[in-house]
C-alpha cells in the first residue's frame, strides 16, 4: 500500500526528487543546475540534499573539473521507489478529494 513519506513530503525536497527522478537511471544533475532550475541558495539546497542523502535516497559525488570542485547529484533506486510510492499516495488523497 502507497505512504506518503515525512523526508519527501517537505516541499523543497519534493521539487529536489521530481527533479532528479525525471533524469534517466544513472544521470546525474550538477548542484549548481538544480540550484538555478529551483531558485534556492546554496545553503538551503545543501542542507536539504544532506537529509536526502542520509536517507539513501540521493547519491552525491564530488569531484574536480580543471581544479574546480564540482558536486553531481542522482537518485538512488530506493529514492526512485520511495519518491513513486509517495506520489502514489498523493494521487489516492487526490481522488478521494474529488469525490
Amino acid at each position: 500500500m502507497a505512504k506518503l513519506d515525512n523526508i519527501i513530503h517537505q516541499p523543497i525536497r519534493l521539487r529536489i526528487m521530481s527533479a532528479l527522478v525525471a533524469l534517466d537511471v544513472g544521470e546525474q544533475v550538477d548542484f549548481v543546475y538544480l540550484r538555478k532550475i529551483l531558485k534556492l541558495t546554496d545553503g538551503n539546497l545543501g542542507a536539504h540534499l544532506a537529509k536526502l542523502e542520509n536517507a539513501r535516497y540521493i547519491k552525491i559525488e564530488k569531484t574536480f573539473i580543471a581544479r574546480k570542485p564540482r558536486t553531481f547529484i542522482n537518485v538512488t533506486g530506493k529514492g526512485r521507489d520511495t519518491f513513486n510510492e509517495h506520489v502514489t499516495a498523493l494521487r489516492k488523497i487526490i481522488g478521494k478529494a474529488k469525490k
